[in-house]
């Protein structure tokens, strides 16, 4: 597969989501809306992006994307059942066929047991892919390094799925 430079990642990502048809959402916790400006940075992404929800706080994951308040309680939301939830939250809520999130630890210190650089990613209501799906990634780096990361990682997600999907 040919690979995208980083600048024109987001162009990608928005041209293929508009040849499907196909509207998309973000929830994001650790990247709180970069991924959502990213997309919003192309011309014509209006055509695409629903919108997103900044869920740093629990209550916003529970109250607005409805996430288990009991898997909250229990994993914490760094985990992959909570990105999965997320994301499937946002895409509901916005109407978007798409919905991918973001959850993680950024740092400077762990947070509630998970080490700084792990990083979940979300995506659901994608053609081909059933139930919606979690990624984990252990990323390197400085806050800023790894929020930018995780917006790059999640539309590389996006890409590949959109790309094999035909």
């Amino acid at each position: 597969m040919e690979q995208t430079e980083p600048e024109s990642l987001p162009a990608a990502v928005v041209q293929l989501l508009l040849r499907r048809g196909l509207t998309v959402a973000t929830a994001e916790s650790l990247t709180a809306g970069l991924l959502a400006a990213a997309l919003a940075e192309v011309p014509g992404a209006s055509g695409t992006l629903q919108g997103g929800v900044v869920a740093y706080q629990n209550h916003v994951k529970e109250r607005l994307l409805g996430v288990d308040p009991g898997l909250l309680a229990r994993a914490g939301a760094v985990d992959a059942e909570v990105a999965r939830q997320m994301a499937d939250g946002v895409r509901r809520v916005a109407g978007a066929d798409v919905g991918i999130s973001t959850t993680g630890v950024a740092g400077p210190e762990a947070h509630q047991g998970k080490p700084v650089g792990t990083v979940y990613l979300g995506l659901a209501g994608m053609p081909g892919h059933g139930e919606p799906e979690a990624v984990l990634l252990h990323l390197e780096g400085d806050r800023e390094t790894i929020r930018r990361n995780t917006v790059r990682r999640g539309l590389q997600m996006m890409q590949a799925r959109l790309t094999r999907w035909t």
